[in-house]
């Protein structure tokens, strides 16, 4: 029997730590991008499989600190759970069930699936197991090496698997290339079987992973999705392409003669103001045919923006009208919000041409790649950028009603005066919005009067454009509750298996592990108020540099940077103590509550990037300080870092109280939790160990 690492040298252990947390990231990476592609809607729900993520790895680290972890096998389990799961997807196609009257969904509304109860906690096990070997030895690692020396080998593995993987998705490598990488690791980390064992693993598993994973023609991966093409005729003896994207269908791109005339909606902005519009701003130009429809109405200038790259590549090669090549357009690969916040130009017509997201920009918030574009922010801010005469635009298949009443009193709000209106509800409540810079620069068939029922604007610091209600939709609470109690019995199973291989007396060992987990109840509460800090990190920065998935992962890796900073802050030099470190850190989150998002945004872009760096990662900096002294007195490592573990799945969950209180409310959360965590260890008696040399043992 092949142990997990007794034995090995300081170096060989370090290599394998290493190794062993970047295929952690790597995976988790992996699984959120390709579940929320094949299993349609779990895009909207990615934040369950990074709770699964933490799970399986806490879970991970709780086998390592069984008794005989050492001496267990390798966990073959978890390539074999990873085949199990992409085969099964891939053979099964399963739609997680998107109905609910409090939040929309954009999709065909044609699909159908299991239940949600059987399908999310389904995934979030399947995912759980997948990280629970990865998780196991990166444990058994922490068990004999330095407490700050694992960690800080760990972080450097995990910041490696977030570049890699950024690198891959900028690159639009598809996931037989990702899950390649995660079966080399495995096989690396496995290679003690034997070469004749080994190589047969391996082509096995490479054979398994073909189907699965197989490159379709007309398929292809942009950094947001999986996007399927498909050429189809436009019926005037031409061809056009549909666009699916998630498995949901996104986009028909035609020429623009063919799209005015089967949906002539499209022109209502250019008939509802008074002049042909000069300089025109189109956010979610997508493929391009709005961008032709606006050239065909003679404007002269367009700056087109669209945050996905590889589907404005796909329109420079395939659009009818080969509108992107035309000399008067602009092509910026950006987010809309964000674009609007850099730029200086003026417009006479800013239109938001149907840019709905089929996905989240994170596992870790329930924010929407378009979620800052709909706020009354920033329709202030388009506002700002309009020309004397200018007009403001918005259309889409808008689902609800309303969804359009909200985002016309929006405008209404802004623009002080009721916006025109172009209403088809039989359409999927298809609607055309326009409000002029006055009242004399619109002229309307139709103008909206507000229901009393209109729900308020969405804001900056609560963007949920598409829930109805400040509440938590029972769509998610369900789903929590059902994970939080798979979540239970999964702990409880291992620490069972672990109490019955100590040997005799299992019900006392049973006991003592509980007994030793509520010993680190503090690192459980630390897990949780990181969790949430983070999350309000990835919103603050997608706030006021964008929702791209660049900015998303400069934040991931900048975060990773600010903890790995402060464990080499803590081995190398002597740090105040910790009553000090936690009123810094409470200052930091009380610093981050007091200063507005609105003033951030009216500094300068380099400006903006010391300020909002320096304001995000002070509290995070002195957080795992704060950590970083708190785990390297710890008794038990592999125990501890999975309490913490489990803590981080704790404050994923509490995340979703931003949708009734707000991202600033995250703050209060953390402060409180990181205020229960000094009070639980200020509550301890004196230490019952000491440490020699960064390893924690007996006193």
């Amino acid at each position: 029997m092949v142990s997990l690492s007794r034995g090995d040298s300081v170096v060989r252990l370090r290599w394998r730590l290493v190794f062993a947390s970047f295929l952690m990231l790597f995976v988790e990476l992996s699984l959120i991008r390709w579940l929320g592609a094949n299993v349609v809607h779990l895009s909207y729900f990615s934040n369950f499989v990074l709770l699964g993520s933490f799970l399986g790895i806490g879970l991970g680290f709780l086998r390592a600190a069984g008794p005989d972890a050492l001496d267990r096998p390798m966990p073959l389990y978890s390539p074999v759970v990873l085949l199990g799961l992409l085969g099964f997807v891939s053979a099964y196609p399963v739609a997680v069930n998107r109905a609910s009257g409090q939040l929309i969904f954009f999709t065909s509304l044609s699909t159908s699936g299991p239940p949600i109860w059987l399908t999310l906690p389904g995934i979030f096990l399947a995912v759980a197991a997948v990280l629970a070997g990865p998780g196991e030895i990166v444990g058994a690692c922490f068990r004999q090496l330095p407490r700050l020396d694992a960690y800080r080998f760990d972080l450097v593995g995990s910041l490696a698997g977030i570049v890699a993987f950024a690198l891959l998705s900028f690159l639009g490598a598809p996931p037989l290339v990702w899950f390649g990488v995660v079966l080399a690791l495995f096989i690396a980390l496995i290679g003690k079987l034997g070469t004749s064992v080994t190589v047969a693993v391996a082509a096995g598993v490479l054979l398994m992973l073909v189907y699965p994973l197989r490159h379709d023609r007309g398929v292809f991966w942009s950094p947001y999705y999986k996007v399927t093409t498909t050429v189809v005729s436009d019926g005037n003896n031409g061809i056009a392409w549909n666009v699916d994207v998630n498995g949901v269908p996104h986009q028909r791109l035609t020429s623009a003669a063919t799209r005015a005339k089967e949906e002539p909606w499209y022109l209502e902005p250019y008939h509802r103001i008074p002049t042909t519009p000069k300089n025109v701003l189109i956010v979610g130009a997508g493929t391009g045919t709005d961008v032709a429809i606006a050239l065909a109405q003679g404007v002269q200038h367009i700056d087109a923006v669209e945050i996905d790259p590889t589907l404005l590549r796909f329109g420079r090669q395939h659009n009818p009208d080969s509108a992107y090549s035309d000399p008067r357009v602009s092509a910026h690969v950006n987010d809309g919000r964000a674009f609007l916040e850099q730029t200086t130009t003026k417009y006479d017509l800013i239109l938001f041409a149907l840019p709905d997201s089929l996905t989240l920009v994170s596992g870790a918030s329930s924010l929407r790649l378009e979620s800052y574009l709909f706020t009354k922010q920033a329709v202030e801010t388009a506002r700002a950028h309009l020309a004397p005469g200018g007009a403001f635009s918005m259309y889409n298949f808008y689902r609800e009603h309303w969804l359009v009443d909200r985002l016309a009193g929006t405008l209404e709000d802004v623009f002080g005066h009721p916006p025109c209106l172009f209403d088809a509800p039989a359409a999927q409540s298809l609607a055309v919005v326009v409000a002029g810079l006055t009242p004399a620069d619109q002229r309307c068939d139709q103008t909206w009067s507000r229901p009393a029922s209109t729900p308020a604007p969405a804001t900056d610091d609560k963007p949920f454009l598409y829930l109805k209600s400040s509440t938590i939709p029972t769509l998610y609470l369900a789903a929590l509750g059902l994970i939080m109690l798979g979540a239970l019995l999964a702990i409880g199973a291992v620490l069972g298996v672990n109490a019955r291989r100590g040997g005799s007396q299992s019900r006392r060992r049973f006991v003592n592990q509980l007994n030793a987990m509520w010993s680190y109840r503090d690192l459980f509460l630390l897990g949780a108020a990181f969790l949430l800090m983070e999350t309000r990190s990835v919103t603050s920065f997608a706030l006021l540099f964008g929702t791209t998935w660049f900015v998303n992962a400069l934040v991931f890796g900048g975060v990773l940077v600010a903890v790995l900073l402060g464990v080499e802050v803590t081995r190398r030099f002597p740090t105040p103590p910790l009553p000090v470190m936690y009123a810094l850190l409470l200052g930091g989150l009380a610093l981050n509550w007091l200063v507005p998002s609105s003033w951030l945004l009216s500094l300068a872009f380099f400006a903006r990037l010391v300020a909002a760096v320096s304001i995000a990662f002070l509290p995070i900096f002195a957080a795992n300080i704060i950590f970083a002294k708190r785990f390297t007195s710890a008794a038990e490592p592999a125990l501890a870092f999975g309490t913490n573990l489990l803590g981080a799945m704790l404050g994923g969950c509490l995340e979703y109280l931003s949708l009734v209180l707000g991202y600033r409310a995250l703050l209060i959360l953390a402060g409180a939790l990181y205020a229960g965590a000094y009070l639980a260890k200020a509550r301890d008696r004196a230490p019952d160990h000491k440490v020699v040399e960064g390893v924690a043992t007996p006193a």
